[in-house]
């Protein structure tokens, strides 16, 4: 596939500009991609090429080439390994729209809407095997063994998910180590791949960057559920609450909710499926009790240690990008 032909993702002005010191590498990844999931049955190249029309704005591969270019000379396999942490981040879309039943996925139908919950399920473990076929192919058992880790960890974090279902009895605790296993552990294996093809000694320090990362990205998430213009405009997305999902927001909002309210989220949790109204006015309890607010304090401490464990890296494009990447997961609005 030409440059040209390339299928341009939409990005922000700011992660534009964190991409800035990659950019001609972070093009490769894509065809790096297409080259991993090529198959010479139909169906499955039917589905791959949905996917890879699906996918978002590259930032995990962005992560892993910055950390392979902290000391400026990556080497060429951190592009493989850009693709594979990729894909197995789509690999896990795949299996929790099949589990939601969801039927769009940024702007685009799930692949269990469009083909089967079959065809996910399937089309989800065809992603991992053929990611971790790629790893097997870089000749290097210390890239397979994080990246082993992080699917078993991704898969105990779906577990967690589908086991959080009693939204006043799941605690702060409960919440971040299912963040942990849903986001932080793959952000983490990315920044510490990276390094491990250009910049192995700061190795510990970005894979705690990228936990750290991870953490502060799924709280901005989980409170982008409760303020997207959506949620704000009488007709409430509230996706997590719909799906009785138990978020930071409410977690930290309980202990200040009122007898009233507190009985208005029971019934949310109660109800199989929420109208717009319940969920806009548990959406108006959590914001008044303070778990926005509260929320938002928590991610801002796991960004600053983001930050502070940029601190041995040395001055350079790539370290302000990796900084500046913190501040792009806090503030984004979509």
């Amino acid at each position: 596939m030409t440059t040209a032909a390339r299928q341009r993702t939409p990005v922000t002005d700011a992660l534009r500009a964190i991409q800035g010191p990659v950019r001609d590498r972070l093009e490769f990844v894509v065809d790096e991609m297409h080259a991993i999931v090529s198959s010479d049955l139909p169906m499955i190249e039917q589905v791959s090429a949905h996917l890879l029309r699906m996918r978002g704005k590259m930032f995990r591969p962005t992560l892993t080439l910055l950390a392979s270019a902290v000391c400026g000379d990556p080497q060429p396999r951190a592009i493989r390994l850009a693709a594979v942490v990729e894909l197995m981040h789509l690999a896990t879309l795949v299996h929790d729209d099949s589990v939601d039943h969801s039927v769009l996925r940024r702007g685009l139908p799930t692949v269990n809407s469009l083909f089967s919950h079959q065809v996910s399920v399937i089309m989800g473990d065809f992603l991992y095997t053929r990611a971790h076929a790629a790893l097997v192919d870089v000749g290097d058992l210390e890239f397979l063994r994080i990246l082993t880790t992080v699917a078993n960890e991704l898969t105990i974090g779906e577990m967690r998910q589908l086991a959080a279902v009693d939204g006043l009895d799941f605690s702060e605790d409960d919440y971040f180590a299912l963040i942990r296993s849903k986001t932080a552990v793959l952000l983490s294996a990315a920044c510490e791949t990276g390094a491990l093809c250009g910049a192995a000694r700061y190795r510990s320090a970005l894979a705690r960057y990228g936990e750290r990362l991870g953490m502060a990205f799924q709280i901005a998430d989980d409170i982008l559920d409760y303020t997207s213009d959506s949620a704000v405009t009488g007709k409430p997305s509230g996706l997590d609450l719909r799906e009785h999902k138990v978020t930071l927001p409410l977690i930290v909002a309980r202990p200040e909710l009122t007898a009233q309210g507190r009985r208005r989220v029971e019934e949310l949790f109660a109800t199989e499926d929420p109208d717009d109204q319940l969920i806009g006015d548990v959406v108006a309890i959590v914001a008044e009790a303070g778990g926005l607010d509260r929320a938002h304090r928590q991610g801002e401490r796991f960004a600053h240690e983001a930050e502070e464990a940029l601190a041995p890296l040395p001055d350079s494009p790539v370290r302000s990008a990796l900084t500046d990447a913190i501040s792009y997961v806090m503030d984004r609005r979509s």
